[in-house]
Parts: C-alpha cells; sequence; structure tokens
C-alpha cells in the first residue's frame, strides 16, 4: 500500500466492484478511452482479475480507505530490460479536478523509481485530453512528441477507423532524481 497526504493506493478487492461500476459505467468515461461501459457484473468479474494481479492498483481517500474513487495503472512494457513502466489512471468524475489524480500518478511514478528501479516511466494521452496531460505535466513528465493518427477506439458507421492522436509523456531516473 501507498500513503499520500490525502489517498491510499492499495490493491484491488474484489469488494471494490461497486465502486468500480458507479463510474466505469458512465458512457463520458470512455471519450479518450477505449471500451464502453459495463454492467455490474463485468465489473465483478474486472475487479476480480485486478485483485489477483499487481498491475491496478485502487485509489481510496485516506479518510475512507474502502471507497474507491478511482484506479491508476503501472504496467512493465517490453522488453523488460528496458527497465520502462506505462502509467494510466482513471478517476471518478465526482473526484476529479481536486488534485487526486496528480497526487496518486505521482506516488506510483515516485514508487516505480524507487521501489521497482525503472530507468524510464511513460505515459500516453489524447491531446483533447487537457486535464490528462496536465497531470502527467504535473508529476514532471516531459511532453516527448505527438503521434499523429496513431490509434483508434471507436469506428465510424460505415466501420471505418475514427483515428487520434496522442501525445507521449515520460520522465526518466536521472530527471527524477535530480529534482528530489
Amino acid at each position: 500500500m501507498i500513503f499520500t497526504e490525502h489517498l491510499i493506493i492499495r490493491p484491488f478487492l474484489e469488494t471494490d466492484y461497486s465502486d468500480l461500476h458507479e463510474y466505469l459505467s458512465l458512457e463520458e468515461i470512455y471519450r479518450y478511452e477505449p471500451g464502453e461501459p459495463i454492467s455490474l457484473e463485468e465489473s465483478r468479474k474486472i475487479t476480480a482479475e485486478r485483485a489477483k494481479g499487481s498491475d491496478f492498483w485502487a485509489v481510496t481517500l485516506a479518510s475512507n480507505s474502502k471507497k474507491l474513487i478511482g484506479h491508476i495503472s503501472l504496467l512493465q512494457t517490453d522488453p523488460d530490460r528496458f527497465l520502462t513502466w506505462e502509467i494510466g489512471f482513471i478517476f471518478s468524475p465526482a473526484f476529479q479536478n481536486k488534485g487526486y489524480a496528480s497526487e496518486a500518478a505521482g506516488a506510483m511514478i515516485t514508487y516505480a523509481f524507487t521501489e521497482l528501479g525503472a530507468h524510464r516511466v511513460v505515459g500516453h494521452c489524447n491531446p483533447e485530453n487537457v486535464p490528462s496531460w496536465r497531470v502527467l505535466e504535473k508529476c514532471g513528465m516531459r511532453r516527448e512528441g505527438l503521434l499523429r493518427k496513431d490509434a483508434f477506439f471507436r469506428e465510424d458507421k460505415y466501420g471505418n477507423p475514427n483515428w487520434t492522436d496522442t501525445y507521449v509523456y515520460a520522465l526518466l531516473a536521472e530527471d527524477f532524481y535530480s529534482t528530489e
């Protein structure tokens, strides 16, 4: 578990399914994310999977460690010897714009460098998703580039991809340790 000023970042519990469903069942969550709103049963399956793994972390308020307000992922990319982890996050709209995503992402980046021995932490987001890239920048990550029309999560009514651009952000261990 990771403790910050306002948050507890902990492994998922199977009992988190209802709170996860609260926000992953909302259409607005998928504006910049793949997928579509999930059912309560799908939420049960997702939390059961995440409770067994170590790539996804539940984010709760320190004042209420049972209430899931969002989640954060930290996944090692291939090849392992490159020591690179990718960070991602989704927070319930009820808990957005309060600094929680920045606080959680900052804590996970610190964890990646200090506990996992990361050389590099990367993050990707849609350029239109201003809150997401602002979180990455608040955590000290640098925008390294723009990938033009490199991904799509939706198709038009004819089955053609709706291509989107992606910002690439990263922070190196040498930069992380030089700012401490």
